[in-house]
């Protein structure tokens, strides 16, 4: 996602009207949650202001210094869990039933089919629904059923357990140590997986995906909270409080944040930071950083950019 989080989080970058993080805390709705760590890492003091200045819960955060992989980010966890706990990655959006959470004494991860089995950690399992293998990343195909980074352990101790014989075994996979191979251990050693599916999972990894998303939630949350002048709006589109935006055309799939100006631009398929500046162009399939400054030479002039915080873009005829 560079250059954005060049300068900003990963998590809190905008789809749809708000953070991804704030699209998966929503997720967490109605669990009993005794405790919320954070796993930081790049602008990691971003994280933290953020939470605490927008949630009112007990939250923890722990630097990741070593980029040892997924199991090394859930190592850092285990002086502060005695009670089971729920892993969630935070760079996906996902649809999930989390309701079957603590209904029986048992381990969960959730998972959706895909094409790419190259890029995920595919699962199989038996005729029960039970896991029967997790492979990160396969070389080779075995299935296309991948985990989506969201998991319920039960067994908490013997998922630090098997943390700790990944790393004195040290079973790294392409340099890092990963979950699956925890779980694997944990299967060996009479744990089960329940798996269970999910009704969507949405990707904010890359930007192509990052804007497939923003349609996707936009279509379920829309709402304009400005009063654009002279300008036609093709929904779904999400604009923000304090806009000014005159002469346009707006959408279909446009998200645009707090505080922007956008005058004789056509925008679709994008999403708008803050506080950002677009005029005589015309932009698809762009996302925009917090106070960015975009001149097109008039709307003809049709643009696609990925252009990060306080940039500036003039183009001449």
């Amino acid at each position: 996602m560079r250059p954005h989080t060049h300068t900003k989080a990963k998590p809190l970058l905008p789809v749809a009207g708000k953070p991804v993080l704030d699209h998966v805390i929503d997720s967490l709705k109605g669990l009993d949650i005794s405790e919320y760590i954070f796993i930081t890492g790049h602008l990691k003091e971003q994280i933290e202001q953020y939470i605490t200045e927008h949630y009112d819960c007990k939250a923890r955060f722990i630097e990741q210094k070593v980029k040892d992989g997924t199991a090394g980010a859930t190592k850092l966890a285990q002086p502060f869990i005695d009670e089971p706990v729920l892993i969630v990655f935070v760079d996906t959006v996902f649809d999930a039933d989390l309701s079957i959470i603590g209904k029986k004494p048992e381990n969960i991860i959730w998972c959706q089919e895909v094409e790419d089995y190259k890029r995920f950690g595919i699962v199989t399992h038996d005729e029960h629904g039970y896991m029967t293998d997790i492979v990160e990343k396969p070389d080779e195909p075995i299935g296309s059923l991948a985990n989506i980074g969201v998991y319920y352990i039960h067994d908490y101790k013997l998922l630090f357990e098997g943390i700790a014989h990944v790393y004195a075994q040290d079973l790294k996979v392409k340099g890092e140590y990963y979950l699956p191979e925890v779980f694997m251990y944990m299967l060996r050693h009479g744990a089960k997986f329940k798996v269970a599916t999910v009704d969507g999972w949405y990707d904010c990894g890359k930007p192509e995906t990052t804007l497939e998303t923003n349609r996707v939630l936009l279509k379920r949350n829309h709402a304009n909270f400005s009063t654009p002048k002279n300008t036609v709006e093709k929904e779904p589109v999400f604009i923000d409080k304090d806009c000014i935006i005159e002469d346009s055309t707006i959408g279909p799939f446009v998200s645009i944040a707090r505080g922007c100006t956008i005058k004789n631009a056509v925008l679709r398929d994008c999403i708008i930071d803050a506080n950002s500046t677009i005029m005589d162009v015309s932009l698809h399939d762009s996302i925009l950083g917090e106070n960015t400054f975009i001149e097109g030479a008039g709307r003809d002039s049709h643009m696609t950019l990925l252009v990060g915080d306080h940039s500036r873009t003039k183009l001449h005829k």
